[in-house]
């Protein structure tokens, strides 16, 4: 008897047969999800490359395709997830998935949320601010007001369950991740790595400079869906003090 050929070598040749010269690439993603590349660089224009993932996220999700089970996006990738006894051949999966991506006709469903964050920025949860601040040749208090002034987009949603990757951080403030990281970061922080900044849902190990903390709860699997913010969001945070941070932990 031949051995069963694995779901993932069967979507590696299915792709080698088609022409990738085109917007879209398809990988495989393990042996039941897939990979799809857009034609769009998050480095050189975010904003855009934010909306051309959403937009092929939503136009995935309108056409119901049989066996998708979770559709997640990321900077210029979308990943699909499947499940083979329900999705028919692979051959169809892709074409399926390559011709909804492709609908320019289904509009887009999303409606940009705006999430405020309270956040405070005392030196007792700010502990990396000194260093942000001296990265930046900026005071501490210039340090917040800046990050505190913009609106962000949440990229995407990852390494763990809920924290978001927001875009849009002053390029003053853009930091390079510690040399340690540290074993733990407390639930709440509110940090910067790099270009973006973040919000660790809970407590975990990470090596992003620490600014702040919020009190709001970033993931509850209680709730439907149980991540607060979704790529695509807006997210702003507002600068709160000891007193109300603890009133609002309560």
């Amino acid at each position: 008897m031949w051995p069963r050929q694995s779901q993932a070598t069967k979507v590696k040749q299915v792709v080698a047969a088609e022409s990738h010269g085109g917007a879209v690439e398809i990988t495989p993603l393990g042996d039941a999800a897939l990979s799809v590349r857009l034609a769009a660089d998050f480095n050189t224009n975010p904003a855009e490359a934010l909306r051309a993932v959403l937009a092929a996220r939503d136009r995935l999700r309108a056409a119901n395709i049989p066996g998708i089970t979770d559709i997640t996006p990321a900077y210029e990738t979308i990943g699909v997830y499947y499940d083979p006894c329900c999705a028919g051949s692979i051959e169809l999966l892709i074409e399926n998935v390559r011709h909804a991506i492709g609908a320019t006709a289904i509009k887009s469903k999303t409606v940009r949320r705006q999430i405020v964050v309270p956040a405070c920025y005392d030196r007792e949860f700010a502990i990396d601010i000194a260093d942000v601040a001296q990265c930046a040749k900026l005071s501490i208090e210039k340090v917040v007001e800046l990050h505190s002034s913009v609106e962000y987009r949440v990229a995407c949603v990852g390494f763990k369950p809920g924290f978001p990757y927001l875009s849009g951080l002053p390029p003053e403030l853009a930091t390079p991740r510690r040399a340690t990281p540290r074993k733990q970061v407390p639930t709440g922080s509110v940090a910067i790595g790099g270009s973006q900044t973040g919000i660790y849902p809970q407590a975990s190990p990470g090596g992003w400079n620490i600014i702040a903390r919020t009190p709001l709860r970033l993931f509850d699997p209680a709730n439907d869906p149980p991540a607060l913010v979704q790529a695509g969001d807006v997210v702003r945070f507002r600068v709160v003090d000891r007193k109300e941070f603890s009133a609002l932990t309560k």
